[in-house]
């Protein structure tokens, strides 16, 4: 019975908890009907449509490497079967920038991408070079499976063309462009800069999508949503325009040529685990074009003879160039044909017109065919040199000098103030056009060599003694420096009465040597196999300093050789030739600028110029203060690399600076001149000439080599306490005598105290990476070096001696000062 009843009280359940029929029936109507609409909706989604469907007669179609469609502002890629698995170039710049972010034209990214066709999508795969192994050995698939290439962007099939002879796949690609593909897109550190939250889709867009038949350019704005945008912040975003060059990559690999630190070269590296060694290894090859024998010519290369490349490296002049310097700009181009002779060609580098409009309606500056020198309407006084090349072999494909309308007001400047002293030419607001054509040359030649492969060589001018650049034998010979690629722009070293000595560096011994090096065919022989023959090319000349490669420093200058700006083998002698040529210049720039009815605007530039030039003296002078001189060898050479500047020099360094700038330089306050472009200034401009400098003595770098090299080397060094010694005794020597201390040395007291102040509290100095050899740092543990022991032990010596030469100072503000020094020393051992 109680059995029965439970039985039917679960059936009751049952029932109750079920639908009715009523119910279950409009239940799965409703659940067949979405179904039924999400089958539908997904299936009108990923149906792949008829060619004509898609690429309407309406179409807007530009024909090239794919051809580009817009039907109904809707943006179409056909992409050629035949092309899928392709590797391809991807290089994005920002071509447009918002005010404040800087100007366009550098590239932000670049990426080798494939694309992959499967059964309803189409997929753009990124491609690392980074990690390597031959395909030939079992290694080969651990790199694989360690390098899976991630998706960029994956877009719906809409259409197949099919065509027998040239099938094609269509695609859409308007997102791609218009959604924040951070790939594609402005890049990371201007994001974090800017605290970018988000892209705003509603305004962006497509510019142009335009086709050649290497590559494919695509323009287009984006909107960024930024909380503290460099402009326009009532707007509270940032718009820029970004130009992405899509650019086949060669079927077949150029022949590598690998790098060697002791010749300049702009290089790419590559981790390949596939070498005869116990840890994977880093290669590293140049980036060069593809110069190459022809077949039928390689007898008579080989036998010595020049002979013309399969392709020669073209270089199309704007048309927007202004006419008078377009010839100016090519000499400077085909000023390289010498250096590649030495590497066995003729007419392997060549300054072409671009055809008209009319010759050619196709030709364009974008089309990856061409290298042009761009001619840009803009204040920015600046040339560049960038070029693409291939990452898998360096193989340069393209490049486009950017030349802006104000690099000749840079060039103006640097002509008038190292120059005028002894060149009429130089002296005024405007060059004749002869004189600012050859500076165009000489600009266009340096940006070239960059294009070539050549980065800058900032060890090159030391080659020549200081007292041969006043030669006028030796410098119509040579130059200026043994290579154009060194920042040696003028003779600021030439003296009035040295007659017409060469103002500036043409292609010189270096550059011969580094083209020969990089571009000469070493025939029948592998990349591997090129290296000692290559080696013995540098050993050749190891001993010569005209062959010497110095790289550019940026940050801390250790290598004190190998500087920017800088002219000849003795920092002392050149700047001080240069300081008596700009003692010349200054009474004379009043004069030298002078036209009725213009303002004293020129005036108040050049002689910025004039401070900005003894600037760079002081530079190149104090930055042998705790140097180390870096010549790069390989074992199978005598010597060391790196060497420490000798105690002697570095003295004297310090004592020149003393002197010249220290001491008040008097010569540069010119009461009448001041009277014309300033209500004040002048004393600060002193004191920021003279702190940059006692900053950069004092730098924690500096200091730290200074303790290294007296730890290494003994009483041979300039030990770090002598410097400081040194240093006080020229900053301060009113002290001993009691002499009225004018203004210009109070402030540099002053500064003296606060720098020693910093070095008291300076935090760890860490390693900073070096990247391609020019950034350079030292590693300084302040807290547990000596550099804060020896500050305190200076204020305490200071104390001392302020405090005994108060009551010998009659001159009351000379006293306020000094009781000033002594309280702030006070304050700084004793901050409780």
């Amino acid at each position: 019975m109680a059995k029965t009843t439970l039985c039917k009280l679960l059936v009751l359940c049952l029932v109750l908890s079920l639908p009715s029929q009523t119910e279950a029936q409009i239940f799965k109507k409703k659940k067949n009907k979405t179904e039924q609409a999400s089958k539908d909706s997904k299936g009108k989604k990923d149906k792949i449509k008829a060619y004509d469907k898609v690429i309407t007669k309406d179409a807007v179609t530009d024909k090239g490497l794919f051809d580009v469609h817009v039907v109904d502002d809707k943006h179409y890629y056909e992409i050629p079967d035949s092309l899928f698995s392709r590797e391809m170039l991807m290089v994005s710049r920002i071509s447009k920038t918002a005010s404040g972010i800087g100007f366009g034209g550098g590239k932000i990214n670049t990426q080798v991408l494939r694309w992959e066709k499967k059964p309803k999508k189409v997929l753009l795969r990124v491609v690392s070079y980074g990690v390597v192994a031959a395909d030939s050995l079992p290694i080969h698939e651990a790199v694989v499976n360690s390098n899976f290439e991630p998706v960029l962007f994956a877009f719906d099939i809409k259409a197949f063309k099919k065509d027998s002879l040239n099938p094609a796949t269509v695609i859409e690609v308007d997102e791609l462009f218009t959604k924040d593909a951070k790939a594609l897109g402005m890049p990371e550190f201007y994001r974090k800069r800017y605290k970018v939250s988000r892209l705003d889709e509603k305004r962006s867009y497509i510019e142009s999508l335009k086709s050649y038949p290497l590559n494919l350019e695509a323009r287009h704005v984006k909107t960024y949503l930024a909380k503290e945008p460099p402009s326009n912040t009532s707007l509270g975003s940032i718009s820029i325009e970004i130009n992405n060059s899509m650019i086949l990559l060669p079927e077949e690999p150029m022949k590598r040529r690998y790098f060697d630190r002791r010749v300049g070269w702009f290089a790419r590296g590559q981790t390949d685990y596939g070498l005869e060694a116990q840890e994977s290894k880093t290669v590293r090859f140049l980036d060069r074009w593809r110069l190459e024998v022809k077949e039928e010519d390689m007898e008579k290369f080989k036998n010595g003879e020049l002979v013309e490349p399969k392709k020669p490296i073209v270089y199309y002049v704007d048309r927007a160039t202004p006419k008078k310097w377009i010839p100016f700009i090519k000499q400077g181009i085909e000023d390289w044909q010498v250096a590649f002779e030495g590497a066995g060609f003729k007419n392997a580098i060549l300054a072409k017109d671009p055809p008209s409009p009319e010759e050619d309606p196709e030709w364009s500056p974008e089309d990856i065919r061409y290298s042009v020198v761009r001619y840009l309407a803009s204040p920015i006084p600046n040339a560049n040199g960038p070029h693409v090349s291939d990452p898998r072999s360096g193989e340069i494909l393209e490049s486009d000098i950017n030349w802006y309308h104000n690099v000749m007001t840079l060039l103006r400047n640097w002509f008038f103030v190292q120059t005028a002293a002894i060149n009429p030419d130089a002296r005024g607001v405007a060059f004749k056009e002869e004189v600012m054509g050859r500076l165009i040359r000489f600009v266009s030649a340096h940006e070239v060599g960059h294009t070539l492969g050549l980065p800058h060589n900032m060890g090159s001018s030391v080659a020549y003694p200081v007292d041969s650049l006043r030669s006028v034998n030796f410098t119509k010979k040579y130059g200026t420096a043994p290579s154009i690629m060194d920042y040696a722009r003028f003779n600021y070293i030439a003296q009035p009465e040295d007659g017409d000595v060469a103002l500036m560096p043409d292609i010189g011994v270096y550059d011969k040597h580094s083209i020969r090096w990089g571009y000469r065919p070493i025939p029948d022989k592998s990349a591997e196999e090129e290296k000692p023959i290559l080696d013995q090319w540098i050993l050749d000349h190891a001993d010569d300093p005209m062959y010497r490669f110095g790289h550019q420093q940026i940050g801390d200058v250790v290598d004190p050789s190998s500087q920017t700006e800088d002219l000849g083998d003795d920092a002392i002698k050149a700047s001080d030739y240069g300081i008596e040529n700009l003692k010349r210049i200054v009474p004379n720039l009043t004069e030298w600028t002078a036209e009725d009815g213009k303002n004293y605007d020129d005036l108040e530039t050049l002689y910025g110029q004039v401070i900005a030039q003894f600037n760079r003296y002081m530079g190149h002078v104090s930055n042998n203060i705790g140097g180390v001189y870096e010549y790069h060898k390989t074992y199978d050479q005598d010597g060391a690399v790196y060497t420490h500047v000798s105690k002697e020099h570095q003295k004297n360094c310090l004592n020149f600076v003393h002197e010249q700038l220290f001491q008040t330089p008097e010569w540069l306050l010119d009461k009448e001149l001041f009277s014309k472009i300033e209500y004040s200034g002048s004393v600060e401009r002193v004191r920021a000439l003279q702190v940059r400098t006692l900053n950069r003595i004092l730098s924690l770098g500096k200091m730290a080599r200074l303790i290294e090299n007296e730890t290494l080397n003994g009483s041979e060094a300039y030990s770090l306490s002598g410097m400081m010694q040194d240093l006080r005794n020229g900053l301060w020597s009113e002290l001993r005598s009691g002499r009225k201390i004018d203004t210009y040395r109070r402030n540099l007291q002053k500064a003296h105290i606060d720098r020693l102040e910093y070095l008291m509290t300076a935090k760890n100095q860490a390693k900073k990476p070096e990247i391609r050899g020019y950034q350079k740092s030292t590693v300084v543990n302040t807290s547990q070096s000596d550099i804060r022991s020896v500050a305190r032990a200076e204020l305490n010596i200071l104390q001392g001696r302020i405090r005994g030469a108060i009551s010998r100072t009659s001159d009351q503000m000379s006293r306020y000062h000094l009781q000033d020094a002594l309280e702030r020393i006070n304050l700084i051992l004793n901050p409780s």
